[in-house]
């Protein structure tokens, strides 16, 4: 009888290559056992985040033990500086994010900062930032991109994305240039639903592609793709799951209006809405890595074993099955392996001298301010109302906001309030601007807002504000869209610490600490 011809790869060649293509995340500052035992057994990526991290020294600490268990792993991070950060979660970023550097419109500065944020990265261990955006915000009404973007104009985004990714490589981080093929002209969060962007070829490959054919250029070493729908390019698939746009427009090259990209596919986080709700976690996997993604972002919100062995199981049945072509899952696998496989000594360059103070530097050249008037800096404690809409899910919850802190520190005695939609709609936007200045009891007061012009509750309440106590100071923390209101109007392009921190410097006319 003749045997049956079976594959000449292995069933556990298979699986170590299901599961070098997943880059997951688990719970906890240590490292769980079965992470330790899926590293041994092919996995080559772990995904941090916020709920991973206490201090540097802590974060050294797991990252040296999970390399202590595979010696040649990608530790990634979602860590854009700005109001994305999870190095420093609960006290707000040292570095301004994109909006900021784009309003300085410096690319030595962007370099800079990009170069010490790689190098805090590459000292804690880790080696892959999902980042940078390079999402061009021609939509003002944005839900989730906003300050994350560099700016609206495709050739500034395009130049601050390739000093980015330059400063960040240069530290020893390789770059994850986001979301392809843009996810900057959207009115829908992807982590809640599937955006749908109209716009023809031509607009894409002049407006949105601008930015990531230079990150290309520049040598990024990873994309990640976004969860959108662009008809134009396929009509049925998100770009995550689609050839068309991973293979036939990203990888495909210069001479057939491709970008050229031979560097790591990435996905976004996959538990996200936008496929989970519609294909399913499994399903959509096995379709992103056809369509020709390397490797499956999962670990935001599902983040145990469980997912890992589903995912890796599902796979080795889509090979079996022949949904996924095995070479297709091993070159994805040796692309994961090839980018573990670099050392930081090869990438750094010599003399990469710390630059605690950029991040500061960069917030405060990033400030606009305009007055209605003479503007009298604040010399007593103030009353700060903070206007405070919903975060998403990139930002979260967990980071702190606003001047309150800050101003503080120079003011001791200054008092805060949190206004939000549902305290406006419960109490009356009159109601709630008298609560606001009963409490003020005659100080000075300080509104502070986060695109006002995509929250008509917000902007209701500012007005009013405005019109009872004309001497108010606003602070913007979101996209400057609206128009500059107050007696001062400060706009921070952006809600990280070091902005908060410019921006009390600004209204008190002194500083928090020396300049660099």
């Amino acid at each position: 009888m003749t045997p049956l011809v079976r594959s000449v790869r292995s069933a556990d060649t298979l699986t170590r290559d299901a599961l070098a293509v997943l880059q997951p995340g688990f719970t906890g500052t240590t490292a769980p056992d079965w992470l330790l035992r899926r590293l041994g057994e092919g996995l080559v990526s772990v995904g941090l985040f916020g709920r991973n991290v206490a201090d540097p020294a802590q974060l050294a600490a797991l990252t040296g033990r999970l390399r202590a268990e595979r010696e040649e792993l990608i530790v990634a991070i979602d860590e854009e500086g700005g109001d994305v950060t999870r190095l420093e979660v609960r006290g707000g970023s040292s570095f301004p994010g994109n909006h900021a550097l784009g309003a300085v419109d410096d690319t030595a500065l962007t370099r800079a900062v990009a170069r010490e944020l790689g190098r805090r990265l590459a000292d804690c261990g880790i080696n892959l930032n999902w980042a940078p955006s390079a999402d061009v915000n021609s939509n003002p009404g944005n839900p989730v991109i906003g300050v994350r973007s560099f700016g609206a104009d495709p050739q500034l985004v395009a130049r601050h994305t390739a000093a980015y990714v330059e400063g960040l490589q240069s530290a020893g981080v390789a770059a994850c240039t986001k979301h392809f093929p843009g996810h900057g002209d959207t009115a829908v969060d992807s982590h809640h639903d599937l955006p749908r962007i109209a716009v023809d070829l031509p607009t894409l490959q002049e407006r949105e592609l601008v930015p990531f054919r230079a990150a290309v250029a520049a040598g990024t070493r990873a994309v990640m793709s976004a969860h959108i729908l662009l008809p134009a390019l396929d009509g049925e698939h998100p770009a995550t799951l689609s050839p068309a746009a991973l293979h036939g427009l990203l990888r495909a090259p210069a001479t057939e209006g491709g970008l050229g990209f031979d560097g790591l596919i990435v996905t976004d986080g996959m538990e996200m809405q936008a496929i989970s709700a519609t294909y399913g976690i499994e399903r959509g996997s096995v379709l992103a890595l056809a369509a020709g993604a390397d490797a499956i972002c999962v670990g935001g919100g599902l983040a145990d074993e469980d997912i890992v062995l589903r995912l890796r199981d599902a796979l080795v049945r889509a090979v079996r099955d022949g949904e996924l072509p095995e070479h297709r899952l091993a070159d994805a696998a040796a692309r994961v392996r090839a980018l573990a496989g670099r050392t930081r000594s090869a990438e750094v360059g010599e003399g990469a001298a710390p630059a605690p103070g950029i991040g500061l530097t960069a917030a405060r050249r990033a400030l606009r301010l305009t007055a209605a008037g003479p503007y009298a800096p604040l010399a007593e404690p103030a009353y700060v109302a903070a206007f405070t809409p919903l975060a998403n899910i990139a930002v979260g919850d967990e980071t702190p906001w606003g001047v309150a802190a800050e101003l503080a520190r120079l003011l001791p005695g200054t008092e805060t309030a949190t206004c939000t939609a549902e305290a406006a709609a419960a109490a009356g936007t009159a109601a709630l601007v008298d609560g606001l200045l009963t409490a003020a009891a005659g100080r000075r007061v300080v509104a502070v807002v986060r695109d006002v012009h995509r929250h008509p509750w917000m902007a209701d309440a500012l007005s009013t504000l405005l019109a009872a106590r004309p001497d108010t100071a606003v602070v913007e923390m979101g996209v400057p869209q609206a128009s500059p209101r107050g007696a001062l109007h400060i706009a921070t392009h952006g809600a990280a610490r070091v902005c908060a921190q410019a921006a009390a410097e600004a209204l008190t006319d002194q500083r928090l600490s020396p300049g660099e």
